[in-house]
């Protein structure tokens, strides 16, 4: 089933912060598309991911997340 997910992330403070995020939300298994916007702090994803996979990753990175939709 496709979706499309949208997260809030905290502590992102730079474009370099946007890119991680991007980078780690694009490398969680069932993920077709995403994008990341710096100024209102909120992702969406695109495809089936498990959400707690996307959070997780997001976390790696240094930043918090939770899931709005």
């Amino acid at each position: 089933m496709n979706n499309t997910l949208q997260l809030e992330v905290a502590g992102m403070t730079c474009g370099h912060c946007q890119s991680a995020v991007l980078k780690a939300l694009k490398s969680v298994g069932g993920v077709q598309d995403a994008q990341v916007d710096l100024a209102s702090g909120k992702a969406q994803v695109q495809g089936s991911p498990d959400p707690q996979q996307l959070i997780h990753a997001i976390e790696e990175e240094g930043y918090t997340a939770r899931v709005l939709s």
